[in-house]
């Protein structure tokens, strides 16, 4: 059976995302290391990990797979959601797939080695936006679809 993981902590949508995962019927796990009020809603499950460097993300990585869809914008957590089988989307839309994830986490570790090089180098995200919102729901439903068929498929 499907499932969706929430990487929570820094998490804009997951309300949205509880929305979907009722409408659907389908079991959600937050994962973070505390701080979140816990949902009333039976198909939701807090996870909450220990303080600790990517904790929540092995969490999540240890058990998301086929079927399963995963919302992160954590690059390497969603490169080992998608070595495992599952589907990994942003919290703006962006759908993380097998094609495009060697990219970005070039893209990544580039961005990376230019902010050490320059330590006055400003700047950071754009701010989240209401289409960033609708982007996510139309890709958390489009990718929920094709989790779920993939589930149905490999169970059968």
């Amino acid at each position: 059976m499907s499932a969706i993981y929430i990487d929570a902590d820094a998490c804009p949508v997951k309300d949205e995302a509880e929305r979907v995962a009722t409408r659907h019927g389908l079991k959600m796990y937050v994962v973070c290391n505390g701080g979140l009020r816990p949902s009333a809603n039976p198909l939701v499950e807090m996870v909450f990990v220990p303080d600790g460097p990517d904790v929540a993300d092995m969490w999540i990585a240890e058990r998301a797979g086929r079927g399963d869809v995963v919302v992160t914008g954590d690059i390497p957590l969603a490169a080992k959601c998608l070595e495992g089988g599952a589907r990994v989307i942003r919290h703006n839309g962006e759908v993380f797939t097998p094609a495009n994830i060697g990219n970005i986490l070039a893209t990544r570790d580039l961005m990376s080695d230019l902010r050490a090089a320059d330590p006055f180098r400003q700047g950071g995200g754009r701010p989240f936006t209401k289409a960033d919102r609708s982007r996510f729901l139309s890709s958390l439903d489009t990718e929920l679809q094709k989790a779920m068929k993939e589930g149905a498929d490999g169970a059968g």
